[in-house]
């Protein structure tokens, strides 16, 4: 389904999603990616669906929320993979505002370098751009980039970018333990984020099953000095240590809504009981759906995760 949800986000209430580029079609491939390896790796753009027919979809979405009294705050381009690989993705974006719902997009950066990239996001209402590490060899250790990329281009595209962007832009900074979350990481980092001028600075760890199984969240202590480096630096900063609080929506049958959540979003088991339950399916339903291969369980610090298979690859 080319969209889902909408689903609780903590940084735009309720979203709604749109899932416009191919499973795991990327130019990263993180540590800590929570939809796990990135199959195929690639930074040239193409059309993947219409923009007519994302636009389409994205209407016909926002029409079943309304007609089931389900809200929708934003809708977010965050698909599993790299949203600006879309060659559509300006189009797109100016269709759905047109619908009279804010626009978001949730990029890694790693084409900001790009004019027509830019063009194509300037079209929408918020932009949170991805911002691991200030120096190359951090950069390729967390984000492990496509094999063409540079490091000093992305940050320059990044910011001019945020030179030039008119809505709302967001940073975002994924810290792991041992990898980017040392003091003089944590100061380099404050530093390029600041030079950026964020309307908010998001610090983010890795609580869904990652990429890589050694992936770790850092120490609370760590996050505490990470927060006070940045609030130094820019007019507000987010932590986004846990879940979001809130429910998973989606008007269509449960079972293809579930599924094209967990095609970009891994559930807390007990969130993907509660989903279920709500719209009285019968409580055997994700041992069914486990049992044919369509979802997996993944246990991971002390939670169940239920899955898309396509993730479980770790």
């Amino acid at each position: 389904m080319l969209t889902f949800g909408p689903v609780p986000s903590r940084r735009l209430g309720r979203s709604l999603g749109v899932n416009h580029v191919p499973p795991t079609t990327c130019s990263y491939a993180c540590v800590y990616c929570q939809v796990g390896p990135t199959r195929p790796m690639r930074i040239a753009r193409t059309t993947f669906f219409h923009p007519r027919q994302v636009v389409s979809a994205v209407a016909a979405r926002i029409a079943s929320c309304r007609g089931a009294g389900e809200p929708v705050d934003f809708v977010t381009f965050v698909p599993d993979g790299e949203p600006t690989l879309d060659a559509g993705l300006g189009e797109e974006i100016r269709g759905v505002r047109e619908l009279g719902i804010p626009v978001a997009v949730i990029t890694n950066g790693s084409l900001l370098s790009r004019p027509d990239v830019r063009d194509a996001l300037a079209a929408a209402d918020f932009v949170s751009v991805k911002v691991d590490a200030a120096d190359e060899t951090t950069w390729r250790e967390v984000n492990r980039p496509h094999g063409r990329l540079r490091f000093g281009a992305v940050t320059e595209g990044v910011r001019v970018f945020a030179a030039e962007f008119g809505g709302e832009l967001v940073t975002e900074t994924m810290l792991v333990a041992g990898r980017n979350d040392g003091d003089d990481d944590l100061e380099a980092v404050a530093d390029l984020v600041g030079e950026l001028d964020p309307a908010r600075a998001c610090l983010a760890a890795p609580i869904r099953p990652p990429a890589e199984v050694d992936v770790r969240p850092p120490a609370e202590e760590t996050f505490l000095r990470a927060f006070e480096a940045f609030q130094s630096r820019v007019r507000e900063v987010q932590l986004l240590a846990g879940e979001p609080e809130g429910t998973f929506g989606g008007a269509g049958p449960p079972v293809e809504e579930l599924r094209s959540i967990l095609a970009v979003h891994p559930m807390r088991e007990r969130a993907v009981r509660d989903f279920l339950s709500d719209r009285d399916v019968g409580s055997g339903t994700l041992e069914a759906l486990e049992r044919a291969g369509l979802v997996v369980r993944v246990a991971h610090r002390g939670e169940t995760y239920v899955c898309h298979p396509v993730h479980a690859e770790r």
